[in-house]
Formats: C-alpha cells, structure tokens, sequence
C-alpha cells in the first residue's frame, strides 16, 4: 500500500504529489500514464532505492523503511527495459539474484525464460562470456536473461516496468509467455504504455502528474470515458494506422 506518497528528486519539483493506491497479494495492478507521470519513480520507492519524502509504503502492513534491505532485495524482483548485464558468463549473470543455485536451477529458470534455446546456441552455451567486450546479445536476448535471473530469485513482489518496451512481435509474445510464467502465484505491479500488455490486470490505476487520477478494471475504465479511455482510444487509432499502412 502507497499512502499520500510524495517524492521529488529536486528540491521544488514534485514528481509524486500525493500518490495513494493498494494492490492485494496474489494480484496484478496495472499502472498506466503517459512518459513523465512518474510510474518508474513509483516502481523505485517501492523497491526502496528511494525514501520517500512524506507519506508510506507498507508491504503486509509493514513500513519498508523497518524491513532490511536484504528483505527488500529478496522479496521484490524487477523486470525493467533497462537490463544490466555484467562481466562474466550467461549462467553468473542468470545467478546474479542467487549466487549458490545450481547449474540444474539456472537452466531451469533459462527454459521457463525461454532463453535456454538461444543460449544453447551460443559459442559456449552458459558459459558464454556477455558484458563488456563479451558476445554481442540482443534486446530480446537481453530481456530474456533479465526474466531468467528473476524466476531464480524468485520474488514474492514482481515489478514490471515497461518490460516489453523497444521489441519485435515474434520476441514481445515469447516474453510475454515467460512474464505469464513469471507473475503465477506473485503480487504484480505492471506499468506499461501499451495497455494491450495489461488486459490480465486485476484492476488498473491511472497515472496523471503525479497522483492516481482513475482506478477501476479495464471495463469500468472504459465506461468512465476519463483519462484511460483517452489513452485506449488514442492506441487504437494508432493500431488502425499501422494496419492500414502495412
């Protein structure tokens, strides 16, 4: 749960202006916004690589300012467009999260990614050097690694903060499949521009200079002819464009 969340990473320039909203455990919470609303700065506090300036964030009631980050770190996983890669092996960084699982855990966790078939394929399959000056991967590639390295750690709280941004079709629907894997049994935040990728969302808050303007599901959403019916509508125009050029 966010309380009257209020954040600024420069002083005199609010980013969140009182952001309240819950999402239950077990469920998936869509956030919505369009760029600068500030839905990654809300994914950060979360995660606690922010304190919060005024207001909460409890996790089961608990302020996260009392759990250890070691906690923190454990129980929140987060699948990001900005993937980290780091010097070392494909099977190191797919362990990052978890640095005494076994080689048997690591492949596990590749193939529920759906990251094990290109990897095989790589000169030295998981010991691949990748990082600087290491085998050139692509974004796809990349991502897939990312969810990898988040199925292993294994996460109560999964964070997906525009995870399938920047991709083709073929590579968006494998990741997809591995993010479906992923959020099974999981409290999910989903924060996405194409809100094509959140129709399995429980329910969907809105994002709008830094405080939640609308929440509902995808339906009651739709009814309210608001903020999320504007951007649904501005998409699918866009969709319309596209098929017709293509």
């Amino acid at each position: 749960e966010l309380k009257d969340v209020k954040f600024e990473y420069d002083p005199a320039t609010p980013v969140l202006k009182g952001l309240s909203l819950s999402v239950r455990a077990g469920e998936m919470l869509g956030i919505v916004g369009k760029t600068g609303a500030g839905k990654s700065t809300m994914a950060n506090l979360i995660a606690r690589l922010y304190d919060v300036n005024e207001g909460s964030i409890k996790i089961d009631g608990v302020d996260v300012k009392q759990l250890s980050l070691a906690q923190l770190r454990r129980s929140i996983g987060i699948v990001s467009q900005d993937i980290y890669l780091f010097i070392g092996t494909i099977a190191d960084n797919i362990r990052y999260a978890r640095p005494d699982a076994s080689m048997e855990d690591v492949i596990r966790a590749a193939k529920a990614a759906y990251a094990h078939d290109f990897i095989m394929m790589l000169p030295d399959a998981y010991e691949t050097r990748v990082g600087a000056g290491g085998q050139d991967l692509s974004g796809g590639e990349r991502q897939r690694l990312s969810i990898a390295r988040t199925i292993l750690q294994d996460p109560d709280i999964l964070i997906l903060d525009e995870a399938t941004a920047a991709m083709d079709t073929e590579t968006e629907a494998n990741i997809q499949k591995a993010l479906s894997e992923l959020q099974k049994g999981r409290t999910t935040i989903a924060i996405a521009h194409r809100l094509s990728t959140l129709r399995d969302a429980d329910s969907l808050a809105v994002l709008s200079d830094g405080k939640i303007v609308e929440s509902g599901t995808h339906k009651e959403l739709l009814q309210k002819k608001g903020e999320y019916y504007k951007l649904y509508k501005i998409q699918m125009e866009g969709l319309k464009v596209i098929n017709m050029d293509g």
